[in-house]
């Protein structure tokens, strides 16, 4: 006989409650709790690469960037995240008072994965849009050099570059930046 296990509808008190018990990351998304697949070396050298620019970048500007272990809360989608990559203004506005949940990103960087790539680039992106601050939302193959740059127009709007080579450059106006694609590669193997 076939039998196929129910699914448990947590809430969010259960979730954050398991959360920060458990060995392994969860998202969570109108009730229900999504486990993280694992990073490739691939995956961990562009975050490192992204981290250092930016960090630097940033440095004596207002803006702060989180990499892999802060939660990001969407409410208006129910739903917490793990961004590989967020980047707020100014100070972080925390959900309830957790240090380790806030809700005010203004850019986003996800690094695809084949597990992940899919959700990424639709049902993540559809919830990412109800951020109110988001203005920018990057994807990043770690498989090629492939980059798409998704910035906010108008509500309801989104512009939709892509960078193919090495010798490209991203463009990040809202953020004042620009970014060589070769920097964001730098280390990382495709062979």
């Amino acid at each position: 006989m076939n039998t196929v296990a129910a699914l448990k509808h947590y809430s969010v008190e259960e979730y954050l409650a398991t959360e920060q018990q458990a060995e392994f990351k969860s998202e969570y998304y109108a009730g229900e709790v999504y486990p993280m697949a694992g990073g490739t070396i691939n995956h961990n050298q562009i975050i490192i690469n992204l981290c250092i620019i930016l960090g630097l970048a940033f440095k004596n500007r207002d803006y702060r960037v989180f990499a892999g272990d802060v939660k990001l809360h969407i409410p208006a989608a129910d739903a917490f995240t793990y961004p590989d990559i967020l980047i707020i203004k100014g100070k972080p506005e925390y959900y309830q008072n957790r240090r380790d949940t806030i809700c005010n990103a203004q850019l986003i960087i996800e690094v695809l994965s084949d597990s992940t790539k899919d959700y990424d680039r639709a049902g993540k992106f559809e919830i990412y849009r109800n951020l109110p601050d988001l203005q920018d939302y990057i994807l990043i193959s770690q498989d090629k050099v492939h980059i798409e740059h998704f910035v906010k127009q108008a509500p309801q709007q989104w512009l939709l570059t892509e960078y193919n080579a090495l010798t490209d450059v991203l463009n990040i106006a809202q953020l004042d930046e620009i970014l060589a694609v070769t920097d964001i590669y730098d280390k990382v193997d495709f062979g």
